[in-house]
């Protein structure tokens, strides 16, 4: 049986366009990357938010449930990758965080023809892989 890796895609824009996207994550304000969202039924989450949304959930659940609690604490204290993360948008594709090969091929591609425009500054691509992805740190 073949292995089917799910794929997440992320962002990365510039200061103005990212205080615009997260109060409005479906990107009204950057027509080209709106209609791309919308063709995809996908919207977008700041990477700083959601981890300050992880470590909000651990400290209510209690963290030893959460082995990333400590890192992500750390991240979202730490003003030069605050800076980093208030930048860097996951993009969910029906309410999902990863999907398959072939949306994320084609959403690549049309985030790709968009960067450079108008504060888009890249568009990185990840997998499921656990090879390909850090693996959480030793308690």
């Amino acid at each position: 049986m073949e292995l089917t890796w799910q794929f997440q895609l992320r962002i990365t824009v510039s200061p103005e366009l990212a205080n615009d996207l997260r109060t409005d994550p479906e990107g009204a304000s950057h027509a080209a990357l709106r209609n791309v969202l919308s063709k995809h039924n996908a919207t977008l989450k700041c990477q700083f938010d959601a981890f300050a949304d992880y470590v909000s959930e651990a400290e209510k659940q209690g963290p030893e449930n959460y082995p990333l609690y400590q890192w992500t604490r750390q991240t979202i204290e730490n003003p030069e990758k605050k800076a980093k993360y208030l930048q860097s948008f996951t993009v969910y594709v029906d309410g999902n965080e990863i999907y398959g090969k072939e949306i994320a091929n084609v959403m690549e591609a049309e985030l790709q023809a968009l960067a450079d425009d108008n504060g888009i500054k890249s568009v990185a691509r990840f997998d499921t892989n656990p090879a390909n992805n850090p693996q959480p740190p030793k308690r």
